[in-house]
């Protein structure tokens, strides 16, 4: 085909117009990328992005975070990236929320201020938020900086008080009975506790955000259970825990909140499919509540009771049911003996599912009143915390007990990594820096070698 002025001139002017759409593509795909953000985590312990429960907690964070970094420059030619990590680290925070700031200091140019700050290590990060500040210190994960920002979050600062002195479940005990581990990440949550002894004490004291009775193996004296009835009608909230019927001395308190346990247990048969004993029973359903609201997590519960509550006009209690457990199961009429295998009896005992906690609140005064009731001790044992959602149950529990409803969510859980160890002799260092430096250097040379030579064979052909 002749090309002529004419034809060439129509070529300029198409080329022209292509190479002018093609930039206006650019910027049209540069803008939308700066207005719309989309990203997919694709490694197993989800490294990359944030669980629901720190998303949720940044959320309901109002108002700026501003991280301070006292860290040392990075030299990448030693290896040190300690900023960039944080960087990148905060960044998954920051898409969230993106008022988070984050500014580094150098303690080593800046002494003076790394020690008005109380800075003790390089890589400690000063955390403010609302006029409150809180230290970390590396190494430090997801569920670490969370829980930081809940304690700055916290609006309660008064303290859980724990009923003691007569064989409770100690929020600071080591035992497999004992609820020291939940107490744990309650006090990693920036709640403060009180060994509340009645035997001493001439009331339970209102300032408290609660107070906890946690399944008490002895009989409480009638004088205490009258403080702890007087703390009720008062307007303090409540958390009680029960492992059977005998409520060991606090049946006026039992009275006043229209309270009835089961003296059997529930069976669940569809755990023992599984190996476990028929005595732990799993949750099939959660009650419509602000403590189980969006709550998916599975939860299990050994040598459980039925709970009821009956709100009445004098006590203006409000009732909601919490956790059903044992769809298949059924509630034993009596109590079941160690060497015998439970059977159900359909004219005595109650097929399930079985309703074992209960949330009870009421307008008192200028503040609502909260309280909840459930039949199992032992689900937030040392030995059981760990089981499912159980955690995140009960820590839902004290944030709505405590006031803080905005922090009710899923916790979020430590990374599961997965570590590459070396043995230590050298077939295993040469193996390792061959694999290593193949991805790094040798087969990207090799695909550009192969892309030479495929382009010259082409050439010569």
């Amino acid at each position: 085909m002749k090309v002529n002025p004419k034809l060439r001139l129509q070529i300029l002017i198409q080329n022209s117009f292509f190479v002018v759409l093609f930039i206006a593509l650019i910027f049209l795909l540069g803008f939308l990328a700066n207005q719309y953000k989309f990203s997919k985590d694709i490694t197993q312990a989800n490294r990359n992005t944030l669980t629901i429960g720190s998303i949720n907690v940044l959320k309901q964070m109002q108002g700026p975070i501003t991280l301070t970094v006292f860290a040392s420059e990075d030299d990448v030619n030693n290896g040190d990236t300690f900023r960039q990590g944080i960087i990148n680290f905060m960044a998954r925070y920051q898409r969230t929320k993106p008022d988070i700031n984050v500014k580094f200091i150098s303690p080593i140019k800046e002494p003076k201020l790394a020690q008005e700050n109380g800075i003790k290590e390089d890589g400690e990060v000063v955390v403010e938020y609302q006029k409150r500040s809180e230290h970390i210190k590396p190494p430090f994960a997801e569920q670490e900086m969370t829980n930081l920002f809940m304690r700055l979050s916290r609006t309660s600062q008064r303290a859980v008080m724990y009923l003691d002195g007569h064989g409770e479940r100690n929020l600071i005990g080591l035992k497999n009975n004992d609820v020291g581990e939940f107490g744990k990440q309650l006090e990693s949550k920036g709640l403060k506790f009180a060994n509340l002894n009645l035997t001493i004490e001439s009331e339970v004291p209102l300032n408290g955000s609660m107070l906890v009775i946690a399944s008490p193996q002895k009989t409480i004296s009638p004088i205490e259970a009258k403080k702890i009835k007087k703390f009720l009608e008062s307007g303090g909230n409540l958390l009680w825990l029960l492992d059977d019927n005998n409520f060991r001395g606090l049946d006026e308190i039992a009275a006043y909140l229209g309270l009835s346990v089961s003296s059997g247990q529930v069976i669940d048969p569809a755990e023992k499919v599984e190996g476990v004993n028929e005595n732990i029973a799993s949750a099939s359903s959660y009650g419509e509540h602000a403590i189980t609201r969006n709550f998916m997590l599975g939860t299990r519960f050994s040598n459980a009771h039925e709970v009821n509550a009956k709100g009445t006009l004098d006590n203006g209690w409000e009732v909601s049911k919490l956790i059903e457990v044992s769809p298949n199961g059924w509630l034993e009429s009596s109590q079941v003996m160690t060497n015998q295998k439970p059977t159900f009896d359909k004219s005595k005992d109650k097929a399930g599912p079985i309703n074992i906690a209960v949330a009870l609140q009421r307008v008192y005064g200028k503040k609502g009143q909260r309280v909840v009731v459930v039949g199992n001790g032992n689900f937030l044992s040392n030995t059981f915390i760990t089981n499912g959602g159980n955690l995140d149950l009960g820590i839902n529990m004290i944030n709505w007990l405590s006031g803080d409803d905005n922090l009710i969510s899923i916790q979020p859980m430590p990374l599961k990594d997965v570590n590459v160890t070396i043995p230590d002799n050298q077939m295993s260092f040469i193996i390792a820096w061959t694999v290593f430096h193949s991805f790094e250097y040798f087969i990207p040379i090799g695909f550009f070698a192969l892309g030479i030579l495929f382009w010259f064979k082409r050439r010569k052909a």
